[in-house]
């Protein structure tokens, strides 16, 4: 077990470097100058030198990249070109948000569409299966924003059951903070709770019929022990995949969301940065990003093992 472990932290160090030089070059790949960009249309030409020596725009690339990475590794994102503030001081200060968003999103998600997969694969065929799949089709049609629009404007503003945007910390209270996160949390996790119970039906159709759950019926088990018990542990390994995978939805839909209900976390600041040509704040961002898109990978690997312990081998 601890040597897969390793393994498997070790195979993540050339995806973070491959990502971390990926990051950096964003500064480069850029269409036209970054520094004129910033400098704006009134800027003089010793306005935009002295933004292109700033970004070190004027030194090898290499040069440049060993200097970031070194002060990555240490904590440095760089400071913001508009604010003059720490990168990771600006990160700081949104990151609540963003995480109470796609905590709540994943829990909302999880608990709504695994019994949904389960039951649409226990009633395959039927309206129930036909109004899962329908619900599901829909999910995977219907962009974030529309959602999120729609029930802004039925269950807040007509019917006035919930606040239409912003955000309550959570030291503020424990219901102000998921007050705010309902209708935030529906709308970024409509499209993962369609994937999510799409891909539990299909692992449970296979499942339930293998000859063991036939044996566990002719025994008398009951048919909630065989569907929570039995079939959901071994068609597990496809849902954990997809609900892994789906951390990169949740991350892609809360910059949307959290620009449709004004929540100020990392999504609306990466908006923000972009608009501004921001780029330390831009790679600052997109770096933890993928730094957490690959721990998550790592974490989805290692409950692998405790599913099936065969993997580990």
């Amino acid at each position: 077990m601890l040597a897969f472990i390793v393994r498997r932290v070790i195979a993540t160090i050339p995806v973070m470097a491959f990502v971390a030089l990926f990051v950096f070059s964003l500064l480069y790949i850029a269409p036209g100058d970054p520094a004129a960009v910033i400098a704006g249309d009134q800027a003089t030409p010793a306005d935009v030198e002295r933004i292109r020596q700033g970004l070190g725009l004027d030194r090898p690339f290499l040069v440049r990249f060993g200097e970031w990475l070194f002060r990555v590794l240490r904590g440095d994102l760089g400071i913001s070109i508009f604010t003059s503030l720490p990168v990771s001081q600006l990160i700081a200060q949104r990151i609540e948000p963003t995480v109470s968003l796609m905590v709540v999103t994943l829990l909302l998600a999880i608990l709504i569409a695994v019994p949904l997969g389960v039951l649409a694969a226990w009633k395959a065929n039927t309206w129930i299966d036909r109004l899962a799949m329908a619900f599901c089709v829909t999910g995977f049609s219907v962009p974030v924003f529309v959602v999120g629009y729609l029930l802004a404007y039925v269950f807040a503003l007509k019917l006035d059951w919930l606040p239409v945007q912003g955000y309550t910390p959570l030291s503020q209270g424990v219901w102000p903070w998921f007050e705010n996160l309902i209708l935030p949390a529906i709308t970024l996790g409509f499209v993962y709770i369609a994937l999510i119970a799409r891909i539990t039906r299909a692992s449970m159709l296979e499942v339930l019929q293998q000859d063991y759950i036939r044996t566990a019926r002719s025994k008398g088990v009951g048919q909630t022990s065989i569907l929570f018990l039995h079939a959901l542990k071994n068609a597990a390994i496809p849902v954990v995949t997809v609900i892994g995978i789906g951390i990169a939805l949740l991350i892609g839909g809360a910059v949307v969301t959290e620009s449709v209900f004004a929540i100020p976390g990392l999504g609306r600041l990466t908006v923000d940065a972009i608009l501004r040509r921001d780029y330390p704040v831009i790679q600052g961002v997109v770096l933890m990003f993928s730094f957490v898109y690959v721990l998550i990978n790592l974490l989805v690997d290692l409950v692998y093992t405790l599913i099936d312990p065969r993997i580990r081998y």
